[in-house]
């Protein structure tokens, strides 16, 4: 008996070990089911879903680019891309063959992208439709075709230097293409589609669409019309000097709103395949470019003098001419010219070596002559105006340069802006006089067309744009106005714009007359700095800035040519490209005649 029951004790501690094993298993399940179902729900749920759910990505309409008028400049269309699937490509070698010489790529490049292991590679993107009909007839097995977006101008090279453009994803990386990316671009669109195995989509399962917001449009303040003709006579200025370069800008004089920014040589943005990067030709010389102004600021320095009460527009000089600031630097000067054997420059403005040395002359010699303000202005004379500077002196010549905002960006919505440059330090004896007559200090195109247009609105300086406005996708318009500055008084102004007539009517700038319209500006011949010899060298920048009508402007142009080999002033070669531009800038507008 005593024996069974041992038997018994040890079956029932067996049993009572299975039964506790048991139920530690069934514990161990139940933890984890309650982990799994529980806990850890979301993220099953979640992998589960990513199985069977498929999100696209849908790209958004870029916003249109137009100009004033509201003709469009620049648009996004469909375009067909190539694209192939490796394993699903037979013959890699022999299908990079005939779609390389097809669509001029490198042929061992593109079959060794055929052969990757990736299940999608581009062979060419955004192919005209011909191309992409040729390529498609071919029928290759692997190889697809897939909708994307691109960027189209339709007007060309026009207004290329401020549009800019866009790279193969339709991302701005230039001009007002950059500079208004975000905007033109808008937010991308969802498509979320639930799938079963092998892609099929699930009538009754879940189905999302979160459509794409359109980028917004830009109306720019640039009339197509007035660009055209800018960049018309530049090309023409440049077939007849063989310059290198010609830029214009074309102002609105109340609201400093730029109807035209001309840049050639110019590019076409839709097709830069041909272009050298290096070759300087993307480059928008009238925002990003600064030169030496020459004899264009003498407005700057006649104004201060003026507005500080130091000259009036009939007070007399008497004017040698030569004036040197550097004791025996003319003699230097005369002697060295002596032994080089060089008997001057021609032009007006031809001031740059004489800066180097301290002395300055006027551009050619005469006896000692007495010359009201408005003389010097129009005959652009620089031993007067040297006099005129040190009447005023350096501090309040430094005070306008600031107030017409040299040395700083007009901040123009466009990216890239280059400030320019004043140079009046202390302890240099000739910055402050070179400054007067357009040296020690460099300016931009646009920052001089804004000077003058200062002039022209009546002393007051206002923030230059290149947008009007931002249309969002419901026609709602988006303004941002710049800010603005009084610069001078509306009298000195006023008094400014009649020695600027003068100029034109009979001085230096009588080329830059139009007809039926009084015409006020400036000439500006510059000899152009050598950064290399660290020298001026024997190349000249040659300008002509102004405005019409005087009594009332409503436009103002700058014209800077670089580097004529024909004609080396502003008079000679700027002026009548001022003349045409502001001739049809003006008709444009209707501006009524006023001479």
């Amino acid at each position: 008996m005593a024996r069974l029951r041992g038997l018994r004790g040890i079956v029932d501690y067996r049993m009572l070990t299975v039964i506790l094993l048991i139920l530690t298993g069934w514990g161990v399940i139940g933890y984890r089911l309650f982990q799994v179902q529980v806990v850890e729900a979301s993220d099953y749920r979640q992998a589960a879903e990513a199985q069977r759910i498929r999100v696209r990505e849908t790209t958004p309409a870029r916003g249109v680019i137009y100009d004033r008028q509201g003709r469009v400049m620049a648009v996004s269309v469909d375009s067909r891309s190539v694209y192939a699937d490796p394993r699903q490509v037979d013959n890699p070698a022999g299908v990079a063959a005939v779609l390389g010489g097809l669509l001029k790529l490198d042929i061992l490049r593109l079959e060794k992208r055929l052969r990757s292991d990736s299940s999608f590679v581009f062979v060419a993107r955004q192919l005209d439709d011909e191309t992409a009909d040729e390529v498609e007839a071919l029928e290759f097995p692997g190889v697809h075709f897939v909708t994307e977006p691109k960027r189209v101008y339709p007007s060309g090279p026009l207004g290329s230097h401020v549009l800019g453009f866009v790279d193969v994803d339709s991302k701005g990386i230039e001009g007002l293409e950059s500079f208004y990316d975000v905007q033109l671009t808008g937010a991308p669109g969802r498509i979320l589609a639930e799938t079963a195995p092998g892609g099929l989509l699930i009538p009754q399962g879940r189905h999302e669409i979160e459509p794409a917001v359109p980028g917004m449009d830009l109306i720019t303040t640039l009339d197509r019309e007035v660009q055209f003709t800018s960049e018309e006579a530049c090309l023409d200025a440049l077939k007849e000097t063989l310059a290198q370069r010609c830029t214009v800008v074309v102002m609105d004089a109340r609201t400093f709103e730029v109807l035209a920014m001309a840049v050639i040589p110019t590019f076409d943005p839709g097709d830069r395949r041909n272009l050298d990067p290096n070759s300087g030709v993307l480059t928008n010389t009238a925002v990003r470019s600064v030169y030496e102004p020459g004899s264009t600021q003498k407005l700057v320095t006649v104004t201060a003098a003026i507005e500080e009460g130091v000259v009036s527009w009939d007070t007399l000089y008497l004017v040698p001419d030569t004036i040197e600031v550097v004791e025996g630097a003319c003699e230097e000067l005369q002697s060295d010219e002596d032994e080089a054997g060089d008997d001057g420059e021609d032009g007006e403005g031809a001031e740059e070596a004489e800066e180097i040395a301290g002395c300055y002359r006027d551009f050619s010699p005469h006896k000692d002559e007495v010359m009201s303000v408005k003389r010097c202005l129009r005959e652009s004379s620089n031993v007067c105006m040297v006099k005129i500077a040190q009447d005023l002196g350096a501090e309040k010549l430094e005070k306008y340069l600031n107030a017409f905002g040299y040395g700083r960006v007009t901040g123009i919505d466009y990216p890239g802006e280059a400030s320019g440059e004043v140079n009046l330090e202390y302890g240099c004896s000739t910055c402050p006089t070179s400054a007067a007559i357009g040296y020690s200090l460099s300016v931009t195109p646009l920052q001089l067309a804004g000077v003058y247009a200062a002039i022209a609105n009546d002393g007051v300086w206002r923030q230059p744009s290149l947008v009007s406005s931002v249309v969002d996708g419901d026609g709602r318009r988006l303004t941002e106005r710049g800010g603005e500055r009084r610069v001078v008084s509306e009298e000195t102004a006023r008094t400014m714009r009649d020695l600027l007539r003068e100029v034109v009517e009979d001085g230096t700038g009588r080329l830059a007359a139009v007809p039926g319209y009084s015409v006020g500006g400036k000439t500006g011949t510059a000899r152009k700095f050598n950064f290399e010899l660290s020298s001026y060298g024997e190349e000249f920048l040659v300008s002509f800035v102004g405005m019409s009508p005087v009594e009332d402007p409503r436009l103002v142009a700058a014209v800077v040519v670089d580097s004529p080999q024909v004609g080396l002033t502003g008079g000679s070669v700027a002026a009548p490209v001022f003349a045409r531009v502001m001739e049809r800038a003006l008709h444009q507008l209707g501006v009524p005649a006023d001479a």
